[in-house]
């Protein structure tokens, strides 16, 4: 029966509904016991970061806002907790951390799996397919043609576009698919589409194999091949995939910058799957990096969105109205090392909390900078504030009586860290810690989670630390932590470097402990807030 739902109220009672639905669904099946579910569910199950309701999900896809909700589709695959034939789920929210699941959005077919894409709001309906004067929702996506795979062809992936006529709630797959035709690539996928107000056309970025290619169109089914970014530029340590493609203001200057977002598997920082950056110009048809950055990039040799393990296809929202002004982004938080052996059974992977991007200068560079979603202040329910404390011995901070460290937003600034090491480590009475911090000698930060409870289900989860590099060489250092349960986010200098893990304790974590071997270490303040989410 074909759902067309209109209205914000019939929305979320389709959301209750799907949930419900959901909560039925894990008990038909059986694949895990009560105690098993319950216990993950209370242990695992993040508070305030996107999870399916079961089974597999992976990249973020599809993003939209309009009318007063944020849309969030994402890889999913229902039958489970490992990679399967690719369907779109779907999930809305109007504050970014509270998520209702709702039906599936797109099915597999014939044609193949539903793979990456990306979604917008066509406000001028220059696709023809807007109904009695509401615009249409255009979704763009890689089919993914099995039989070809596996008979090791070369067309494997091909562009397909669907519409929706109700605000993304159900979806029609357009009979003139695919739009664009396989070039001759294997790996040939995951468009992003973008308006260029500036030359009134639409431009989509695509990835392929190792590079992206640009396109134009029109109306959103014709589109004409116009560049290709990347060879032997950035990152290549495995495939391109997931890229996104926006203009963006440069804070302070006002100067409009490019951005092309460009995912790559492997060949992280730390190994494995991560997400790189590139800021340029565009001049309707070519993408050019700008002086200044590629001359920093052949130093670099990439500049990373996100240098833990687990922040990866990270994209931005589309239709975030000018009187908001921010670019969102979100990320799937996990690793293709590892992602089909984490310890849960009856839904696998989470995304990142959804953060701000914003373009900086420094010197003649441009880089961005990321930090959570103001949003998140939302929900601060208690704080726990301090100032100037002396670091000659270690501050230690225990939650009250039965609260844990697992839903945890912590600001805090050290004043003279010299060049020293400062370490601060989250530990419970199971034995398990969590240590990150700073080594100032080498201008590095790290994370080490080879203490962090269940590691041995994957040989590469907590094979070594991840380290960073720290680009400010003031003695100054603020630190915004954010914690869910299996989850850091640690946002330094402003968020200039971001590093995303998870972890899965034996317990949740209790006290927190920061420790600086600078004789003049001092904690200038320090705020921890207790987060309550229903």
């Amino acid at each position: 029966m074909k759902n067309t739902l209109k209205t914000k109220a019939t929305i979320l009672t389709a959301s209750l509904f799907v949930l419900v639905a959901c909560g039925q669904k894990n008990g038909k099946k059986g694949t895990t016991s009560q105690n098993t579910v319950l216990s993950e569910e209370a242990l695992y199950r993040p508070y305030f970061h996107f999870t399916p309701e079961e089974k597999w999900m992976n990249d973020p896809n599809g993003m939209f806002y309009y009318n007063g909700y944020y849309h969030l589709f994402f890889q999913h695959y229902p039958d489970s907790t490992v990679w399967g034939p690719m369907h779109w789920g779907h999930a809305v929210s109007t504050d970014l951390l509270n998520w209702k699941e709702l039906p599936i959005a797109l099915y597999p077919d014939e044609s193949g799996y539903i793979f990456s894409g990306s979604a917008v709001v066509d406000h001028e309906n220059t696709s023809g397919f807007g109904e009695n004067g509401a615009p249409p929702v255009i979704a763009m996506y890689t089919i993914h043609n099995p039989e070809k795979r596996d008979n090791d062809q070369v067309d494997v992936e091909t562009q397909g576009i669907a519409y929706s006529t109700d605000e993304g709630m159900t979806w029609t797959k357009y009979q003139g698919n695919p739009v664009i035709e396989n070039p001759g690539i294997r790996d040939f996928r995951d468009p992003k589409i973008v308006r260029d107000t500036t030359r009134n056309q639409w431009v989509m970025v695509l990835a392929a194999q190792d590079r992206a290619k640009f396109y134009r169109s029109d109306n959103l089914k014709d589109w004409e091949f116009l560049s290709d970014f990347g060879v032997e530029t950035g990152a290549h340590g495995g495939v391109w995939e997931c890229p996104d493609f926006f203009p963006m203001t440069v804070e302070d200057t006002g100067e409009t910058k490019w951005v092309l977002i460009q995912s790559v598997n492997p060949g992280g920082p730390n190994g494995g799957s991560a997400t790189q950056y590139f800021i340029g110009d565009f001049d309707g048809t070519t993408f050019i990096l700008d002086p200044g950055f590629e001359a920093e990039l052949n130093k670099r040799k990439a500049f990373w969105i996100d240098y833990g393990k687990d922040n990866y296809a990270g994209v931005t929202w589309s239709g975030i109205p000018d009187s908001d002004g921010r670019k969102l982004f979100i990320g799937w938080m996990s690793n293709w090392e590892y992602a089909q052996q984490v310890p849960t059974t009856a839904w696998r992977s989470a995304m990142t909390l959804p953060r701000e991007l914003r373009l900086v200068k420094t010197g003649n560079t441009y880089q961005l900078a990321s930090q959570p979603v103001r949003e998140l202040k939302d929900f601060r329910a208690r704080a726990s504030k301090k100032h100037d404390i002396a670091l000659n011995t270690p501050f230690v901070y225990h939650t009250e009586s039965n609260a844990a460290l697992n839903s945890t937003e912590i600001s805090l600034t050290l004043e003279g860290i010299g060049n020293g090491t400062s370490v601060i480590q989250l530990y419970n009475k199971e034995g398990d810690s969590l240590t990150f911090g700073l080594n100032s000698q080498k201008k590095e930060f790290f994370i080490d989670r080879t203490k962090t409870g269940k590691t041995g289900f994957s040989e590469k989860f907590a094979e070594k630390k991840s380290v960073a590099p720290r680009f400010s060489s003031s003695a100054t250092l603020d630190i915004h932590i954010v914690l869910d349960k299996t989850s850091i986010e640690i946002f330094y200098d402003n968020g200039s470097v971001v590093m995303t893990e998870i972890f899965f304790p034996e317990a949740p974590f209790d006290t927190f402990r920061l420790t600086a071997t600078d004789s003049e270490a001092v904690i200038k303040e320090i705020a921890i807030h207790q987060l309550k989410f229903d």
